[in-house]
């Protein structure tokens, strides 16, 4: 994923990459304010957890669409994530960013960021498993490097990339299986899986090339950013559903979830794993995710697994490895 990070804007389950550690590294602390307290928890711990929560958020897309429509599932995650990180942001006696620009600018990252990807999803697994739609957001890197090499002018594609981008369309390919005709495989959900994950890669170039370096927090301009989401939702989803008749508590439950844990405390981890370790290792969470929803789609729902999904998804995470990987500078 060609996408700054520790600029950030919540946004995936994936953590973005970067294309520079010297320009995507967490600042250092200003001066008068000491060094940050070193956390109670230790980073390796937090990482799991964030592994853990992104890879069951698909399971629980799965159960949250069995009692609510696609866009009332979207909209409960959305507003439930909100109040997370408002609540956090009302804690660190922080603001929302100012200025009609910068809005404008969020307003767009949160469609293509959060709204749209979310709902893609969502739809996707009314007849797709949650499985496949967890391997399906492992290629956000792939689009992130072809859309990056297009829209971002420091993005040059090299073998080794152009390799990893070929080689990841081999893997998915591979998991659809191509040779039998992609059978047992829903075209249309697919598609809509495979769009989420552009869409993502599509909201971090907007991200990189138009928000990247305003003195606002990260918290904030997340914050801002899934309020905008919200209030998408909020106009979009009457339109299209109507008031559930009944409210059945374990997809209410998983919805809840979906939003406080996998989009709003997710962002919190993820964050404090950036300022900690840096964006190169905070990625790495992004090949775990495919191998955690595989196994809980598989031990939780009784999905099918046959060899082509393991075996393809292996094939587009070290595809998606090489489009993030640089030649090591020469030291001075």
């Amino acid at each position: 994923m060609s996408y700054e990070i520790s600029r950030s804007i919540v946004g995936p389950m994936t953590a973005p990459a970067t294309t520079d550690d010297s320009r995507s590294a967490p600042a250092a602390p200003a001066p008068g304010r000491g060094t940050a307290r070193r956390p109670a928890v230790d980073w390796r711990i937090r990482f799991a957890v964030l592994s853990l929560i992104w890879g069951f958020s698909f399971l629980l897309i799965k159960v949250g669409t069995e009692g609510y429509a696609p866009l009332q599932v979207t909209l409960g995650r959305m507003v439930f994530g909100t109040a997370v990180l408002l609540a956090a942001l009302g804690l660190r006696r922080q603001r929302l960013p100012r200025g009609a620009r910068a809005w404008g600018h969020l307003a767009v990252s949160a469609l293509f960021l959060n709204a749209l990807p979310y709902s893609l999803f969502a739809y996707a697994e009314l007849t797709i498993s949650s499985t496949l739609a967890g391997i399906c957001n492992a290629t956000t890197p792939l689009w992130g490097m072809a859309l990056s090499m297009v829209a971002l002018s420091e993005d040059r594609p090299t073998r080794r990339r152009v390799a990893g981008l070929g080689l990841g369309f081999i893997g998915v390919l591979t998991v659809l299986g191509a040779w039998q005709g992609f059978s047992g495989q829903d075209p249309a959900g697919t598609a809509m899986a495979l769009a989420a994950s552009a869409s993502y890669a599509v909201g971090w170039v907007h991200v990189r090339r138009t928000l990247a370096g305003r003195a606002d927090s990260h918290l904030a301009m997340s914050s801002a950013q899934l309020l905008l989401g919200t209030a998408q939702l909020a106009v979009v989803t009457p339109l299209f559903t109507s008031v559930p008749d009944s409210f059945p508590l374990v997809p209410l439950l998983a919805v809840t979830a979906l939003g406080a844990l996998g989009t709003g405390a997710a962002f919190l981890i993820q964050y404090g794993l950036v300022a900690e370790v840096g964006p190169t290792t905070a990625q790495m969470v992004t090949y775990f995710i495919p191998v955690i929803a595989t196994a809980a789609g598989v031990a939780l729902l009784g999905e099918r697994l046959d060899w082509n999904v393991p075996a393809g998804a292996l094939i587009v995470l070290a595809g998606a490895a090489l489009t993030q990987s640089r030649r090591r500078r020469p030291q001075a």
